[in-house]
């Protein structure tokens, strides 16, 4: 059984920045929608960028512009010393070495990048992966092709009614043929934030692999390798203020020199001949090709932008909103919402009555509100629930109370309109 450590509450921001100012960081917040004033409230599916982000993009664009690690030029020498000295800023933010950051193009190539490697080097028939009934897609289906292939065991952890890892019974998942638990640090619907910590330390007292799906967690809550002890944790840029195209995969050190090559071309091998080839040291071994050198770049200059900040400002007004969207969505009539963990980030989804879930959210968005529909790439878990859909808002530090009044208004109107 798997006791749950409180988190620590962050303290009261001392010097906490002025957040009107914060937001006009984000000019794209500044949109009108069908007239009326943008209520972004999608920040689970992506976060708008800090201009900050766009100007190291631009200047990359018209500086520096140039491929990297192959060229003698000044031009390509400035360009990899930026595009390196990314992967170091990522590595120091959540406390990592620079060697075990690997960039990809997402947190879904992240887990695919580590199921064919992973798999590859150490699944046999008979073996089994454990992930949970709240799991992303891009962290179940990886592993339900690999357990294929290889003839494996998908096992699965489920979910409370309140939209928790019902861990009572977790040894018995960790057994002599379990060889990795694959986890949502926390949910993209519901919010829930997951003991991992101590489900890590669990598998690896019996020599299990771990894996952290860490998108949602990293924009929003601080995070620490070292800490969690996990062996691989995958996110993505474009949830942490960053562009599109360009994610990451932690791998520890016990493992790095372990896997094998992911996608194989140029700028990951050291010799080749009609015969036979040789290759390059992690991380430069996974990442063949020309990456996105911008979108590491912007990466860095997203995570520069939440240091200035500080993510436990972040982290401590993510919950103010989180409450006081709790407080206000009270007063709905027919809303239920879906996931009441103990231990939550800035994520609601909720269904309104008999009302569609996409009919609530084309409703909401005539009042420019933007909110999420659907299944959130999370159907096993919605059939755990016996819903097919939900609407989802999920908020960022840059969002207002009077953006929360809005959806609200706009969720009662929807209520008087369809009734």
């Amino acid at each position: 059984m798997i006791v749950k450590t409180e988190i620590p509450r962050q303290p009261e921001p001392i010097h906490a920045p002025d957040w009107s100012a914060v937001r006009r960081d984000f000019p794209a917040l500044a949109v009108e929608v069908y007239g009326k004033p943008l209520a972004y409230l999608d920040n689970a599916a992506t976060a708008h960028k800090p201009q900050s982000v766009i100007d190291a993009i631009v200047r990359h664009y018209t500086e520096s512009n140039a491929n990297i690690h192959r060229g003698s030029h000044y031009l390509s020498q400035k360009a990899t010393d930026e595009y390196e000295n990314a992967r170091k800023t990522v590595a120091q933010f959540i406390g990592a070495s620079d060697r075990e950051i690997i960039f990809t193009r997402g947190a879904t190539e992240s887990v695919n990048l580590a199921a064919a490697t992973f798999g590859r080097r150490f699944l046999d028939t008979g073996d089994e992966i454990v992930v949970s009934e709240m799991e992303h897609h891009s962290n179940i289906v990886p592993w339900q092709m690999l357990c294929k292939e290889k003839g494996a065991k998908l096992r699965i952890i489920p979910v409370s009614d309140s939209g928790e890892l019902i861990t009572d019974n977790l040894e018995a998942f960790l057994g002599n043929r379990t060889k990795l638990v694959a986890l949502t640090h926390v949910s993209n619907s519901l919010g829930t934030i997951n003991p991992v910590r101590e489900i890590v330390a669990a598998a690896r007292e019996r020599g299990i692999a771990t894996l952290l799906d860490g998108a949602q967690a990293v924009p929003h809550l601080p995070v620490n390798i070292r800490e969690l002890g996990c062996d691989f944790y995958a996110f993505s840029g474009h949830k942490l203020y960053a562009p599109s195209g360009i994610g990451v995969l932690f791998v520890s050190k016990r493992l790095i020199d372990e896997l094998p090559p992911y996608q194989t071309g140029g700028g990951m091998i050291r010799r080749v001949t009609l015969e036979r080839s040789t290759f390059d040291d992690a991380p430069g071994r996974f990442e063949a090709g020309t990456p996105n050198i911008e979108g590491a770049i912007g990466l860095a200059a997203a995570i520069e932008y939440v240091q200035f900040i500080g993510i436990s400002h972040i982290a401590a007004r993510e919950q103010e909103l989180l409450g006081y969207a709790n407080k206000k969505l009270a007063d709905v009539p027919g809303l239920k919402i879906y996931g009441e963990a103990t231990e939550k980030a800035s994520v609601i989804s909720f269904t309104l009555g008999d009302i569609h879930p996409h009919d609530v959210g084309s409703f909401l968005d005539r009042e420019g509100v933007a909110a999420r529909a659907g299944h959130h790439c999370n159907q096993p878990l919605w059939s755990r629930f016996g819903v097919p859909a939900t609407t989802r808002a999920s908020m960022a530090f840059y969002n207002t109370e009077s953006e929360i009044d809005a959806l609200v208004e706009g969720l009662q109107a929807a209520v008087s309109f369809f009734s």
